[in-house]
């Protein structure tokens, strides 16, 4: 198998007031809506549907028990994006120690991509990260927001990210090897 150069970005916040957010899409029935019902299914689905044509692959071993137990994590969220009801996009949120939340999987699935859907989804799931202990009482309040992207992500990733207000804190960059696109679901392809 071939390799290929994979430079990931960390990026952070440090305040609430960092966050810039983007204007809503004008004209577009679109909302914005935590999945309370933790469901192992769902998560899979959404990270199928988002990160299949750009090689998200590293959850997709992950037995049922598994993905059960990322759900259930206690202060764990997913903010889903519907344009007329039909899931857009979504935002993982994993509570870290320390007041630390990362966002740990943000997109959108590729139809509803170029549409101005992931400016908003992304300020709404940076404003709940903020916002993570006024839901969980156990947790102590918010004090950072990272997250992380890479030259494998969609070609305007880092620039939403940067226009949300996000600093770059760390760059690494290494050889792997170049893994197939699995698409939604073993050989589709988008």
């Amino acid at each position: 198998m071939s390799t290929i150069t994979l430079t990931t970005w960390s990026l952070e916040q440090t305040d609430p007031s960092d966050l810039r957010p983007a204007t809503p899409p004008e004209g577009g029935d679109v909302t914005i809506a935590r999945a309370e019902l933790p469901s192992p299914e769902f998560s899979r689905f959404l990270y199928t549907a988002v990160g299949g044509d750009i090689r998200w692959n590293d959850r997709l071993p992950l037995t049922y028990k598994e993905w059960q137990q990322i759900v259930e994590k206690p202060g764990a969220e997913l903010w889903v994006a519907y344009e007329k009801g039909t899931p857009a996009g979504y935002v993982e949120l994993d509570p870290q120690d320390d007041g630390v939340v990362e966002i740990v999987y943000f997109g959108l699935i590729p139809a509803f991509r170029g549409r101005r859907i992931g400016g908003h989804l992304l300020s709404e799931g940076v404003r709940r990260a903020w916002d993570l202990a006024e839901r969980w009482p156990d947790r102590e309040p918010t004090r950072r927001v990272w997250l992380h992207t890479c030259s494998l992500d969609g070609p305007h990733a880092m620039d939403n990210y940067r226009r949300r207000g996000f600093r770059l804190f760390d760059t690494k960059v290494e050889e792997v090897e170049e893994s197939e696109t699995p698409g939604p679901w073993p050989g589709a392809h988008a």
